[in-house]
């Protein structure tokens, strides 16, 4: 009763396909006798139909997978190719890290020569200023040892005329 009514209601597989051999059991063999309701309906199908069945649902959705499979190995290898692309940023990122702790090495570095070339300003600045003063301190020395020359001659000049400017007894002859 039920299964005459499933095939009034509309087209199906049982009633497209002619040439199924179907077989059923009768109303009175599907009934349980345990159960008040009807039991499942046991439906045998040909051998045939399930391969046409099964080739037609593959027809159905084998392109739409491969096309999925295509779709996920691109995802894949583009993922892949990803993965590399941030993996050279990275490096590239850890270079110009290493860039500008290099650039602060030199701008140190540059600093320190700054230093160094100021104290050799400075040092060659303090040498010319001991030169000059040696030169300084030499003259003076020069100069005193003149002044005390001409001291001692001067002296010695007013000792010679002290000495001429006393009286001399005369001789007696």
């Amino acid at each position: 009763m039920e299964a005459e009514g499933r095939e009034d209601e509309g087209p199906s597989s049982h009633s497209e396909h002619p040439h199924n051999k179907e077989l059923r059991l009768t109303p009175q063999e599907s009934l349980c006798p345990e159960s008040s309701g009807p039991a499942e309906e046991v439906v045998l199908v040909d051998q045939e139909a399930v391969a046409k069945l099964t080739e037609g649902l593959l027809s159905h959705y084998l392109p739409d997978l491969q096309n999925s499979k295509q779709a996920l190995q691109e995802l894949t290898q583009n993922q892949v190719i990803l993965l590399d692309t941030l993996d050279q940023e990275v490096t590239k990122f850890r270079e110009c890290n290493a860039l500008l702790d290099l650039n602060s090495l030199f701008t140190e570095a540059k600093v320190y020569h700054n230093k160094l070339v100021n104290i050799r300003k400075e040092m060659m600045m303090l040498h010319e200023k001991t030169t000059k003063l040696k030169k300084r301190a030499l003259k003076l020395q020069q100069q005193k040892q003149k002044e005390a020359l001409e001291k001692e001659q001067q002296r010695e000049k007013e000792l010679e005329r002290e000495r001429q400017l006393i009286a001399k007894p005369a001789k007696r002859t």
